[in-house]
């Protein structure tokens, strides 16, 4: 059972519609679809909601410190209120998955991911469940820092977003435990639609000519 949600993301306006915000949007939606509002609390340094479902409170939570230092939010609240790392989903901008794909998983390494990271050394445990949102790879790793801080083009923001509505298909499992049945929707991508079959031409029509 999930009972703290994370959006992984930098504060502030010009990082809004970034690609390191991924799990920002995410969070974000998530607050909508409950009528949800996420407000600044000084005491944790983020934008935080809590809100009962099926009887029992859920926090979103989004680090309003920068990306390194995501952790001290993360863990001040988790200690507060007794949450265990295993009920703590963590949302977050992934390099090695292509824009459209979504992933989630238990535990694990950082990969370098620097709130990952900070979330690591706080919380003291990597046992925590995250949703690794594809935003693909810039190819160079000297150009990883320009990528994640930039604004994906249209149409990445387009499938980013494709995937972050087939995350919110899976909340009602996330939230339960079930998260086998959680994984089978988030890890199944749509089935394009076929192609439409060519149509036998027309005979010719009489020719005035």
């Amino acid at each position: 059972m999930i009972q703290l949600i994370v959006g992984l993301g930098n504060p502030g306006a010009q990082y809004e519609h970034t690609r390191h915000n991924a799990g920002a949007w995410w969070v974000d939606q998530i607050a909508r679809s409950w009528g949800a509002s996420l407000q600044m609390d000084r005491g944790y340094n983020a934008l935080l909601a809590r809100v009962n479902r099926d009887g029992q409170p859920r926090w979103l939570l989004e680090p309003q410190t920068f990306m390194n230092l995501s952790g001290q939010s993360v863990a001040a609240l988790a200690r507060f209120f007794k949450i265990e790392p295993s009920r703590i989903l963590v949302a977050h901008d992934e390099l090695d998955l292509v824009p459209g794909d979504v992933r989630i998983k238990l535990g694990g390494g950082h990969a370098g991911h620097n709130g990952l990271r900070d979330i690591h050394a706080q919380l003291g445990s990597s046992d925590y469940w995250r949703l690794r949102i594809g935003i693909g790879h810039p190819g160079d790793k000297s150009a990883v820092s320009g990528w994640v801080l930039g604004k994906p083009q249209a149409e990445h923001r387009d499938v980013i977003q494709s995937a972050l509505d087939r995350a919110m298909t899976a909340l009602p499992e996330l939230l339960g435990g079930d998260f086998t049945a959680a994984m089978r929707r988030i890890h199944t991508k749509p089935t394009p639609p076929a192609a439409p079959k060519p149509q036998a031409p027309k005979p010719a029509a009489p020719s005035a000519a």
